[in-house]
């Protein structure tokens, strides 16, 4: 049988079927800069380290997290026996197997919401304490394991673990941003979340409020106030932050010219796709795109994902 996770030129990659991947990787002294296509949780279970990304360097040490939205790009520096325990999975997951999670306060913030709130750029970190790090811990040991019995088998087990993993950090998360989103404990508004879906299912769209407004049969002001109270944007706002990971993933995996991405999700202005991209990943899309497309590399039909080892 296949192994789950697979090697190849410096690259990690999901093989046929994968649904997530546990496992450890030693960084000593470092991991140069990189991104991927697949949501990504790093937790540090040893070691130091400098965490690199757009937002800066941080230091990091056992307990740290940082979740990363595919297109993100990062990497270590200065490490000394840096154990990382990454989980890793596909953004389908998350419009499949996942989709209940866009609904509920605290996974929806984690995974859909808060890494686009305060200009984090797909970004989110946190320290767990020791009795979350060890229920984190052995949600990731038992993904591990998972990773080598047959998916078909074991799918209800894998996609458990890898729910009881993710609640757990959320839990933390909120309250390492206690306040940032009104009522925490309170269900998404199924207009937020009907919202969101729509301009998902269609970047392309010259969406204005107005016309998201009148498809939800809200007021624009409504609108934008049960908007900002879920995930701390306006809705626009978040339909940025779709589509410049959208195009991320476009400039890795697609030989398209830079315009016909930028018109792709939903900018036909080459010039405004251009500042937006830039201000989200911190460079142009050319170099983004010269910089991280050797790896990260989509393999063929039916692979789920691929990246760079992290």
């Amino acid at each position: 049988m296949a192994q789950p996770v697979s090697n190849a030129n410096d690259l990690l990659y999901f093989t046929d079927g994968t649904l997530a991947y546990a496992g450890h990787h030693l960084h000593d002294p470092g991991h140069h800069l990189h991104t991927h296509s697949f949501v990504e949780v790093a937790v540090i279970t040893g070691g130091t380290g400098v965490h690199v990304s757009l937002a800066g360097r941080a230091p990091v040490r056992a307990g740290d997290v940082v979740l990363l939205r595919p297109g993100v790009w990062h990497g270590y520096e200065d490490c000394h026996a840096l154990d990382v325990f990454n989980c890793c999975f596909a953004p389908e997951l998350l419009h499949r197997e996942l989709a209940w999670t866009r609904e509920d306060p605290l996974l929806g913030y984690l995974l859909w919401t808060g890494p686009y709130s305060l200009r984090r750029r797909g970004m989110l970190t946190a320290h767990l304490d020791p009795d979350t790090r060890a229920a984190c811990t052995a949600h990731l040991d038992a993904l591990d394991e998972l990773g080598s019995r047959p998916t078909g088998l074991h799918r209800g087990d894998i996609i458990g673990r890898l729910a009881l993993f993710l609640a757990a950090l959320a839990r933390t998360v909120a309250r390492d941003d206690g306040g940032e989103v009104e009522e925490p404990t309170r269900p998404t508004h199924p207009a937020v979340v009907h919202a969101m879906r729509l301009m998902e299912a269609r970047p392309e769209q010259r969406w204005t409020l107005g016309d998201l407004a009148d498809r939800l049969h809200l007021a624009p002001g409504y609108l934008v106030r049960l908007f900002k109270s879920a995930t701390g944007l306006p809705p626009i706002a978040y339909l940025s932050r779709h589509r410049v990971e959208r195009a991320a993933a476009l400039l890795l995996h697609t030989d398209q010219s830079i315009a016909q991405i930028a018109r792709t999700v939903g900018w036909a202005d080459q010039n405004y796709f251009a500042r937006r991209f830039r201000a989200h990943y911190g460079m142009s899309a050319s170099v983004y795109r010269t910089r991280f497309s050797h790896n990260a590399v989509r393999l063929g039909s039916g692979t789920i994902v691929s990246g760079a080892a992290t």
